[in-house]
């Protein structure tokens, strides 16, 4: 276990969601010499910069929590940092290298149809919701498909940017891993992105906030945000435990595959919830599912199975290990189109 856990059995400590600061500098590795004109951001945020001319930038607004720092340079490759805020930064100077070009593999089999696999492929990451249809995939042609023994995947060769007239945002997203395999009925991605504000008349940006506020109210950051806060109840959420097992007459495909009982006494945070001795991050051990209702809708409610001894997660309410977590109904349905930087908050 890579962190000692504290069980919770009252209250969590105060929880502050002051701004910092984070400074750096960006090198070139090879001469040395400061990179100007650099982008630094921090992964799936809207907090950003430039770097001047002496290779400095400073990212200021920065919400506490864990993120993916980001360096992105034409010529150079992206280059990436975990960082854990909490206060103000000054970071180690930062080399970069330049970027190696290599010939593209040679694929030997039948040509593969790029509009018929980018259909498929936008139908997995922007779906069918509301959100998805003022959604815009501007760039698509950086992207390349594959399969192999019936798995889809996906990858791309520079940032895709997309936008999002929905929420009002403009994305750069660096896709890490993309795999589509319906046999099993599992589909997971996961990158990196940088929001930024698009720009729109005043009822315009006004219609922007309160569907913002409309997609956060209910999802996951809201409730890991309601566990630390303490205000699980207060904030709408009903947790009940959900006991699944093997269904041994189950014939492939997606329904049946388990037998489920769901116990609909509604379990306390004392009983699911856990501190970590690093500052900032929180954990969510429990051996059954998790079953999360919002304001009361039984029918809409969404489970979490963790596949892992710990789900842990932030001051954000952004889970860490999401490799290791399994979300179906509304919050495993949530793609590109619902999703809100990790240092929104809402009424700003």
């Amino acid at each position: 276990m890579r962190k000692n856990l504290l069980f919770l059995l009252v209250l969590w400590p105060a929880v502050s969601f002051a701004q910092f600061r984070i400074n750096g500098k960006i090198i070139d590795s090879a001469t040395k010499a400061p990179v100007a004109g650099a982008s630094v951001f921090l992964g799936n945020a809207s907090a950003g910069a430039s770097t001047n001319n002496d290779g400095l930038f400073s990212i200021t607004g920065v919400r506490g929590g864990q993120y993916t720092l980001i360096v992105s340079v034409v010529g150079y490759a992206p280059y990436m940092q975990n960082v854990l805020v909490n206060n103000d930064m000054a970071l180690s100077t930062i080399s970069i290298g330049k970027k190696n070009t290599m010939l593209k593999e040679v694929r030997i089999g039948p040509p593969r149809n790029w509009e018929k696999d980018y259909q498929r492929f936008k139908n997995g990451f922007i779906s069918f919701s509301d959100n998805a249809q003022e959604c815009t995939i501007l760039n698509p042609h950086v992207l390349s498909f594959d399969s192999d023994e019936g798995v889809f995947t996906a990858k791309n060769d520079g940032l895709l940017v997309i936008e999002n007239k929905a929420l009002g945002y403009r994305i750069k997203y660096l896709l890490y891993s993309y795999r589509d395999d319906k046999k099993n009925g599992i589909l997971l991605y996961y990158g990196t992105a940088f929001f930024e504000n698009m720009q729109g008349s005043a009822h315009r940006i006004k219609k922007w906030r309160q569907k913002r506020l409309d997609t956060y109210l209910g999802s996951n950051m809201h409730f890991l945000r309601a566990v630390i806060t303490g205000r699980v109840k207060e904030e709408g959420f009903t947790v009940e435990r959900l006991i699944r097992k093997p269904n041994p007459n189950y014939k492939g495909g997606l329904d049946n595959k388990y037998i489920a009982t769901l116990v609909t006494k509604p379990l306390e945070a004392n009983e699911y919830a856990h501190l970590t001795d690093v500052p900032g991050e929180y954990a969510i051990k429990f051996e059954d599912c998790l079953y999360v209702v919002y304001k009361g809708a039984q029918a809409a409610g969404s489970t979490v199975t963790i596949n892992a001894p710990y789900l842990y997660f932030d001051n954000n309410g952004i889970i860490i290990n999401l490799q290791d977590i399994l979300m179906e109904g509304p919050w495993g349905e949530s793609r590109i189109p619902e999703m809100l930087p990790v240092d929104y908050e809402p009424g700003k």
